[in-house]
């Protein structure tokens, strides 16, 4: 049995993670898992404030690419060339076999590219989720929950770190500065 290789194959726009699946059931009912050692779409975690509300999402690190670790056999590349939906195939570099024919040969990662990615998606799955702010400084808006709701004010700071924005309203004719949390605010528009 030969070396398990790194590669990278190219996907139809938001497709990663149901070619992944597809990928996966093909390579179980070829009886290829030998060949395979895993199907990997690199995501990060972030929580994304929308609306006053916090949700935790997928962000994909390489949109439109799944990567897999495998020793290519010629059964397994017709699999994922052809029989995969929303799969196009592999990243390739063109080789010259004998003079004038040119074919399109898979090219593996190299060994600081893997160690990249990895580290990355083992750092994200470890790591809490990554708050990501929709708000700017002086950005109008509304409060929505609190004793200051239905005020609207203007960013004045963001403290990613402590998920809390500080806003200045004007109460009672006087602008004071309040520190709430993103989900107690929204954008207004």
């Amino acid at each position: 049995m030969g070396e398990m290789k790194w590669y990278v194959l190219r996907t139809a726009g938001s497709k990663e993670k149901r070619a992944k699946e597809y990928l996966e059931k093909e390579i179980e009912r070829s009886g290829l898992q030998d060949e395979v050692a895993q199907v990997l779409v690199p995501v990060k975690k972030e929580i994304v404030t929308k609306n006053g509300k916090k949700k935790a999402v997928d962000k994909l690190l390489f949109p439109g690419y799944v990567l897999i670790q495998a020793e290519l056999s010629g059964k397994l590349e017709n699999i994922i060339r052809n029989l995969v939906p929303g799969m196009s195939g592999f990243l390739t570099e063109k080789k010259s076999t004998n003079g004038a024919q040119t074919e399109r040969i898979p090219v593996p990662l190299r060994d600081e590219e893997v160690q990249r990615i990895l580290g990355n998606q083992d750092e994200n799955v470890d790591k809490a989720a990554e708050t990501l702010v929709n708000y700017a400084v002086g950005d109008s808006v509304r409060i929505i929950d609190g004793p200051f709701s239905g005020f609207d004010g203007t960013v004045d700071d963001i403290l990613e770190d402590r998920s809390k924005i500080k806003v200045i309203v004007e109460i009672f004719g006087r602008k004071t500065q309040v520190e709430l949390s993103f989900t107690q605010v929204t954008k207004a528009y």
